[in-house]
């Protein structure tokens, strides 16, 4: 079957109570296989996604019944089974379960992968779960950038997506992040008070910058260990905005080594990362267990040569 797709009229969908208090962004993204994030969000700007005959955000929360309508665009679309997992990939993305329960699922995910499929990804970390597992029902909690290696929670099941949603929104889920640094930071433990504001780049790609008019942020830093040219910190946000370890560590003059988006102009004279030096190490969920995952290899081998590069 040809997947390039023309919807002639606008497409209408029900929500069920499997989507109840879903964000109407991650539901579009989880039904127009195909199409970028940056164009469903425009769609929702421009009002051609409306729920109940109203215009929404993207943050709209979704209720028993609502009817939600999505004007006529062009779009490629696969099926669920169409997902190119190959046997390798998904044994490898099964090997990094780290935590599993009968509603829970918490992975330590790859940099490199997206956390789902769209802006030319053909897939990404939850449509690859899915058809490894052959579960349908997967549903990101949270997500974290592709770059960034670590920790994700899945449901499983809905009621375990809502809880663990309520408790983010609620702050009552604490992670840290380690993040290598450029420069040496000078204070062991700081708060990192920061307001940021979203914006959109002429190729439709967000960005992240501080100024007044943002949203409230914060973020713990506490150093590990000093090198000569650079830190490994552990990261705590008190607040869940997109890349906001990333900015806060540009605002006090050390962006994180290997980030290609904010601060790649500042100095550095250590050695060269393979990557965004950011990984979600540590889950503290109330009622569950610490769930851990230790830095890895590439990371740990950055940290060996800034160490022997400081003797």
């Amino acid at each position: 079957m040809d997947s390039t797709q023309q919807w002639q009229s606008v497409t209408w969908f029900e929500v069920d109570e499997h989507q109840v208090g879903q964000r109407i962004d991650n539901f579009l993204f989880s039904r127009l296989k195909g199409v970028p994030k940056s164009r469903i969000y425009r769609l929702m700007r421009e009002g051609q996604v409306r729920i109940n005959k109203k215009r929404i955000k993207a943050e709209t929360k979704l209720v028993l019944g609502d009817q939600i309508r999505v004007a006529p665009i062009r779009y490629e679309q696969k099926e669920e089974t169409d997902v190119p997992v190959s046997d390798k990939v998904a044994q490898s993305l099964l090997n990094r379960i780290v935590y599993e329960d009968e509603g829970l699922l918490v992975i330590n995910k790859p940099s490199g992968i997206a956390v789902h499929g769209g802006s030319g990804v053909a897939y990404g970390l939850i449509e690859a779960l899915r058809a490894a597992t052959g579960k349908k029902y997967l549903e990101l909690i949270h997500r974290i950038d592709r770059d960034t290696s670590g920790l994700v929670m899945i449901s499983k099941k809905r009621s375990t997506l809502k809880t663990l949603q309520d408790l983010l929104r609620e702050h009552k889920i604490q992670k840290t992040y380690a993040a290598i640094v450029k420069g040496q930071v000078a204070l062991d433990k700081q708060l990192i008070d920061a307001p940021l504001l979203r914006y959109e780049l002429s190729n439709g790609e967000r960005r992240v910058r501080i100024a007044k008019e943002g949203k409230p942020s914060q973020t713990q830093w506490k150093v590990k260990e000093r090198f000569r040219h650079g830190t490994l910190v552990y990261a705590s946000p008190l607040s869940g905005r997109t890349h906001q370890i990333r900015v806060h560590g540009l605002s006090i003059g050390h962006p994180l080594i290997g980030d290609d988006k904010y601060g790649h102009q500042t100095e550095y004279k250590g050695p060269a990362p393979r990557r965004l030096c950011l990984h979600a190490m540590r889950l503290d969920i109330p009622g569950f267990p610490v769930i851990e995952a230790p830095l890895p290899e590439d990371m740990q081998s950055l940290v060996a040569q800034l160490r022997a590069q400081s003797q």
